[in-house]
C-alpha cells in the first residue's frame, strides 16, 4: 500500500474542508501550505485589481512566501494537492510549495474547489515548478460531499 500525502492551501476554509475529509478517506497524512503573511478577505477581492491576490496572480514569475516546515517528502509515494481555481489556474504559493520541496519521481494528483471555473492551464503551470514529478489533473470538487470525495479518493 502506498503512503499518501494530502497537501493543500486554503485561503477561506473550503478547500481545507475538502482535504480533511479525503485525508480521512485516503488514509493520508494531511499537510497545510500556509502563507507567511494570512490572506484577509480585501486580499482575495478578484475584482479589485490592486488586491494581493490579484496582484499575485497577474505576475506567473511571482512566489508568495510560505511557512516552511519541516517535511521528508521521500517518504510518500501519492500527493493529493489542493487548492482553490483562482483566475482559472492554481494560485502562485502552489508554486511556491513545489519549488521548496523536492518531489523527484512523485505522482502528484491535484485536486481544487471552485465556484465555476475549471483547472484550465494548471498542470502546465504547474510542471516547471516539479518538473521531475508526474503531476496529473485530479478533480473539480465544487461541492465537496462525503460521497463524491470518497468515490474520487477510491478511484484513485
Amino acid at each position: 500500500m502506498s503512503k499518501k500525502l494530502v497537501a493543500f492551501f486554503s485561503a477561506s476554509g473550503t478547500t481545507k474542508k475538502v482535504a480533511e475529509m479525503i485525508a480521512e478517506e485516503a488514509k493520508a497524512d494531511l499537510f497545510e501550505i500556509e502563507p507567511k503573511v494570512p490572506y484577509t478577505k480585501p486580499d482575495l477581492d478578484w475584482m479589485n485589481k490592486k488586491s494581493r491576490s490579484s496582484v499575485e496572480m497577474s505576475d506567473k514569475k511571482y512566489r508568495p512566501e510560505i511557512m516552511k516546515k519541516e517535511m521528508d517528502m521521500s517518504s510518500y509515494d501519492e500527493i493529493l494537492l489542493g487548492f482553490p481555481i483562482w483566475w482559472y489556474v492554481a494560485p502562485t504559493i502552489i508554486n511556491t510549495f513545489l519549488e521548496a520541496y523536492d518531489f523527484s519521481g512523485k505522482k502528484i494528483v491535484l485536486f481544487a474547489t471552485s465556484g465555476g471555473s475549471g483547472f484550465g492551464n494548471t498542470v502546465k503551470e504547474l510542471q516547471s515548478s516539479a518538473p521531475d514529478a508526474v503531476i496529473t489533473e485530479g478533480r473539480l470538487l465544487k461541492c465537496g460531499t462525503k460521497q463524491e470525495i470518497s468515490e474520487w479518493v477510491n478511484s484513485l
